[in-house]
């Protein structure tokens, strides 16, 4: 008889213990026995809550997992993410509850917008003109994804000015919220070339008609005032927080009096 040891994990701050996906047994009945040696192992030393990340090329082991009282956290396209608390009242983190979406209010010299009318729309009878705008990549900073999907939908380049408004939903695609951010972009380039898969039709349209439009929804045209009213949330470096490819900060701008107090914009 072989004798089993527990599976090869690691710990985390929070009394969690996290499997090690790449040293899973192949064989089921291995990953069974060690499955429940190991728990009582971290059970005994105090240990709250196990994390068990099974890659799809081990999906078979899932249902032993399951047998042993795990629950499904999440699934990626290449694994399921399952946990188990040894503890009643161990508090599990839920996983991603949004999606975020970015539409762009964006005005040239001639104080024109740039409005969509979707392809797939509620009512097909007229057009509905909407910003340009949608949703973020995971690893995307905001405003490189809201100047993307302009560009993408419109042809139209830009560069991100400000953050003007935002909007929380609840109830959205499989029941999860969606966070939706305004952002001012400025045009570099004013040529149109529609994505055709997803844009009807695109325009620059005079803002005044817009906001005087019957296609046009209200929130739609309380978030074009908010662009052209509000100085906005701008780009801003804190100290300590100046890592451009993990952050991206937005705070009121300030300016500096040269005796350094700060003043409005």
């Amino acid at each position: 008889m072989v004798l089993q040891k527990p599976l090869e994990s690691t710990c985390n701050p929070f009394g969690g213990v996290h499997i090690m996906s790449d040293s899973l047994p192949e064989d089921r009945e291995e990953f069974r026995l060690r499955l429940s040696l190991s728990i009582d192992t971290w059970r005994k030393g105090g240990l709250k809550v196990v994390w068990l990340n099974i890659p799809i090329s081990k999906a078979d082991l899932v249902p032993i997992a399951v047998g042993s009282d795990f629950s499904y956290h999440h699934a990626g396209e290449d694994y399921l993410l399952l946990t188990k608390r040894l503890d009643h009242d161990a508090l599990v983190p839920q996983f991603a509850s949004h999606y975020i979406g970015a539409g762009g209010v964006v005005l040239n010299t001639n104080n024109d917008l740039l409005v969509v009318s979707e392809r797939h729309r509620r009512n097909m009878d007229q057009p509905s003109y909407k910003l340009p705008g949608g949703a973020l990549y995971a690893g995307e900073h905001l405003s490189e994804a809201v100047v993307r999907e302009v560009r993408e939908e419109t042809g139209v380049q830009t560069r991100f000015d400000a953050v003007v408004a935002m909007r929380n939903m609840h109830g959205y695609r499989y029941g999860k919220s969606d966070i939706y951010v305004v952002c001012r972009l400025i045009p570099i380039t004013t040529n149109i070339t529609i994505q055709p898969e997803e844009i009807e039709e695109c325009m620059w349209m005079p803002v005044l008609d817009y906001l005087n439009s019957l296609q046009v929804s209200v929130f739609n045209k309380r978030i074009v005032q908010a662009a052209l009213n509000s100085q906005g949330l701008k780009h801003t470096r804190v100290h300590g927080l100046d890592d451009s490819e993990k952050h991206e900060i937005f705070l009121p701008h300030q300016c500096t009096k040269p005796n350094h107090t700060p003043c409005g914009y």
